[in-house]
């Protein structure tokens, strides 16, 4: 399977480096073909720009800005994304990766009859979500109804890819977690990663 895997966070040597290089591992030994793509690193901009907002309803939209990492979108068939939460949310060049690469006429078409969107990214059929929080569970899921998961499954799973297989990988209360908490959850990325 061809899997797209993002990886969002500043610092190389940073734990959700540590977690997407377990997952690319473990995938590459199930005998995935891994897309490697840090946004960092690659240095994306996450400010959608005037004219893509303004020709947002155009067809067809230009993602000409974009087209590369269109293409690696379009060529997955499973997207594992890896990254730190917020402020109760995806750093902002994730959630600026979605805004200008899952545009209309790529993850979605709008409908003209109905305002609804259709779904357009039938190559994709699994989302992996591989992520991490300073809070404990309680408070992002009791708390604060698990924005995140919300977000990637219900938003932007949902809307973008019929029949998707969604799962969700989390490690909270990082700002307290032990050295071996952190060695038994990059044991349940590679497990995971290795049943894809």
């Amino acid at each position: 399977m061809r899997v797209l895997l993002v990886l969002a966070h500043p610092l190389a040597d940073s734990y959700a480096a540590a977690v997407a290089q377990t997952a690319r591992a473990a995938l590459e030994a199930g005998g995935h073909s891994v897309d490697w793509l840090d946004l960092y690193a690659e240095d994306f901009d996450p400010r959608l720009t005037a004219a893509e907002r303004t020709g947002y309803f155009a067809e067809p939209y230009d993602t000409a800005a974009v087209a590369g990492d269109v293409a690696r979108l379009q060529a997955a068939e499973a997207l594992v994304l890896v990254f730190p939460q917020w402020w109760f949310n995806m750093p902002a060049i994730l959630k600026g990766w979605f805004d200008r690469v899952f545009a209309p006429g790529v993850a979605f078409a709008h409908d003209r009859a109905g305002g609804r969107i259709v779904p357009r990214l039938e190559n994709i059929r699994h989302l992996v979500v591989l992520t991490t929080t300073g809070s404990p569970w309680w408070i992002v899921k009791l708390w604060m109804g698990d924005p995140v998961r919300r977000l990637l499954k219900r938003g932007i799973g949902a809307f973008c890819a019929r029949g998707l297989k969604f799962r969700m990988l989390a490690l909270h209360d990082m700002d307290r977690v032990t050295p071996d908490r952190l060695a038994r959850h990059l044991a349940r990325v590679e497990r995971a990663m290795a049943r894809l």
